[in-house]
């Protein structure tokens, strides 16, 4: 079946797509950005420098870490981040819903040749 894959730009150099929503996503299930990074099968890294990005990108960071010591660090998703999460899975549902009549068409088996 046909689905949709969102990347919004939101200026020349930047976008915001399913992998650092996923990502962000994953941060919030496993309450680390390493455990997310993980999880998502990228190095701590790639998923800190995917981070830095968005918070580069939106000017606000999308998650609030704590440093690490006996209890260990973490990270949680900021309030705005959490609200990243919620406006792309929105868009993603809208544009799903508003392609699917289009999407059905393109996956339709050929009619057979008389």
């Amino acid at each position: 079946m046909a689905r949709l894959s969102i990347r919004i730009d939101l200026g020349p150099d930047w976008r915001i797509g399913p992998g650092k929503v996923q990502l962000l996503e994953a941060i919030a299930e496993h309450g680390s950005i390493s455990a997310a990074g993980r999880a998502l099968g990228m190095s701590y890294r790639r998923a800190w420098l995917l981070v830095e990005d968005m918070n580069k990108g939106f000017g606000r960071p999308v998650i609030e870490a704590q440093i690490g010591g006996k209890a260990g660090g973490g990270a949680r998703l900021s309030a705005f981040g959490t609200d990243v999460v919620a406006h792309y899975r929105a868009i993603e549902r809208a544009a799903e819903k508003a392609a699917a009549p289009f999407l059905a068409r393109l996956t339709q088996p050929a009619d057979p040749a008389p």
